[in-house]
């Protein structure tokens, strides 16, 4: 697949595999519910109403319902909590986060000539936080059958011993630098030691009962900055076009610990374990929106909007380790620190995550407020790493076909006003992107809100609340046993806006 750049630590040139998973692709695919508070409150059902600096991320037309020039900034603080059960075992981790939410500004040109029928065009830029990847899962317990020996066999079966031994860490692929993990750290044996041994046998002993932790912590961003333009018909049809950056800045580190008390052999067994793993991804991409807007009547809307592709320049950093202790009947215990200190730094490659249409409807009840429906389309079976003549990168888009789908997400929003005040309220249900529907489940997320007008500003609050179920392996190749994560996120966000 990808060759490496360099190695960071060494200073070295070599080339090398990297294992590409889905559970990459789907990550930067998937957007979560940000923006404004009001957006917030509503759950993002803005397609057919407008007129909010968020809205423009759902239709770019929403921004020429818009009668004044405003701006605005909005700050919220993320609580999530993973309830994680592995094989019966109860773990709880919590993580928590203030981020800088959403900040923008539209400018909206009048045209007063009452022979054109153009009214208006609204320009705007708006920076949005579209996926704050700060978290941390725990989860222990005892596996009853499997072992992480699985991990390094799957690997290292077909590797000549040769190239274990005698090509260096830092000249190796991917898949051979597992297999240099697990020989040297005598988790795998070869099955004889000639060089052109190319089959492995586990030195964990049998007999399960395999006790595991496996911590995960992530940290950075997804974020959009849109470039916006939009324009209005006789006030009845709203058209508008967003251009799109996006910037991904992506940090995991996990650490799984293995231990058993199974019967010590003459010869020494692997009595426990630890396996570390860094990865930074990082990279930028482009995407464009379309969007329009038409008043059936005073009261009713209808808006449909389509998102394109994103396509990203990625970027991958990944370091790894491994500590093992050895031992044998009445002998002493024996400690491995494979440790090759080397950041392998990849070659950039492109992932296109997919498009999304959105079909949307709202109801205005003059002054007093509105129902909104959103229903948006997006199929995630499209995702695709490139170069596509890439073997590795075929076999994985391969991989996300069979595995991903089409999913749907509906989103209904309502507002109610009191003089200045107004109370919102709104529901978010998104279909899971796997076809099994457990590596990532359904989503349903609650919303509430309020906000008060002082005229030339406004200042909205807003609370939501989210929960996902999953169950993703804690490695994609081998071992790919995992927990069922039960991850409940609580959001407060507040937002000032200026009408300028």
């Amino acid at each position: 697949m990808k060759k490496i750049l360099f190695l960071l630590i060494t200073g070295l040139t070599a080339s090398v595999s990297h294992s590409q998973e889905i559970s990459d692709a789907v990550r930067y695919a998937q957007d979560n519910l940000t923006g404004t508070a009001r957006f917030r409150a509503m759950s993002g059902a803005f397609g057919a109403v407008g007129g909010d600096l968020s809205s423009m991320s759902v239709n770019p037309a929403g921004s020429a319902i818009f009668s004044n020039n405003q701006t605005g900034i909005s700050f919220s603080n993320q609580n999530i909590k993973n309830n994680s059960n592995y094989f019966g075992t109860q773990t709880s981790e919590k993580e928590n986060s203030f981020i800088l939410n959403q900040a923008g500004a539209v400018f909206v040109f009048h045209d007063h000539n009452p022979s054109n029928n153009w009214k208006k065009i609204a320009i705007g830029v708006t920076y949005e936080n579209t996926n704050n990847f700060d978290n941390s899962i725990a989860s222990v317990g005892t596996n009853p059958t499997n072992s992480i020996d699985k991990y390094f066999l799957a690997y290292a079966n077909g590797i000549p011993l040769s190239t274990i031994t005698n090509v260096p860490y830092r000249d190796q692929f991917y898949d051979e630098q597992q297999a240099y993990f697990g020989y040297k750290g005598f988790v795998i044996n070869p099955v004889t030691d000639t060089d052109n041994n190319n089959q492995y046998i586990s030195n964990v002993p049998a007999g399960g009962n395999y006790y595991h932790e496996n911590e995960v912590y992530t940290s950075g961003y997804n974020s959009k900055l849109s470039f916006n333009i939009a324009t209005s018909y006789k006030d009845r049809i709203y058209l508008g076009a967003n251009l799109n950056v996006h910037i991904t800045d992506y940090r995991r580190s996990s650490s799984f610990y293995e231990d058993n008390s199974n019967p010590l052999e003459a010869n020494p067994t692997i009595s426990n374990l630890r396996f570390n793993n860094d990865l930074y991804t990082y990279g930028n991409g482009f995407s464009f929106q379309l969007g329009a807007i038409a008043k059936v009547t005073e009261s009713f809307r209808l808006g449909l909007a389509y998102e394109s592709n994103t396509w990203y320049e990625m970027n991958d950093e990944v370091s790894q380790s491994l500590y093992t202790t050895t031992q044998a009947i009445n002998g002493p215990e024996d400690y491995a620190n494979v440790n090759p200190n080397i950041v392998n730094v990849y070659d950039s490659y492109t992932l296109q995550t997919p498009g999304k249409t959105t079909f949307s409807a709202a109801y205005v009840f003059g002054k007093s407020g509105l129902i909104s429906v959103d229903y948006a389309i997006k199929d995630y079976g499209n995702t695709k790493y490139k170069p596509t003549d890439d073997a590795g990168f075929r076999g994985v888009n391969n991989d996300i076909s069979n595995q991903l789908t089409s999913n749907g997400e509906l989103r209904v929003g309502a507002e109610y006003k009191i003089k200045q005040l107004s109370l919102r309220g709104g529901y978010r249900y998104e279909g899971s992107p796997y076809k099994d529907g457990t590596t990532i489940g359904d989503t349903n997320s609650y919303s509430g809100g309020l906000g008060y007008n002082f005229g030339g500003t406004k200042l909205d609050l807003a609370y939501s609340y989210l929960e996902r179920k999953s169950n993703q392996g804690f490695f994609a190749t081998g071992f790919t046993d995992g927990a069922n994560i039960t991850s409940k996120l609580n959001n407060v966000t507040l937002t000032l806006l200026f009408e300028l």
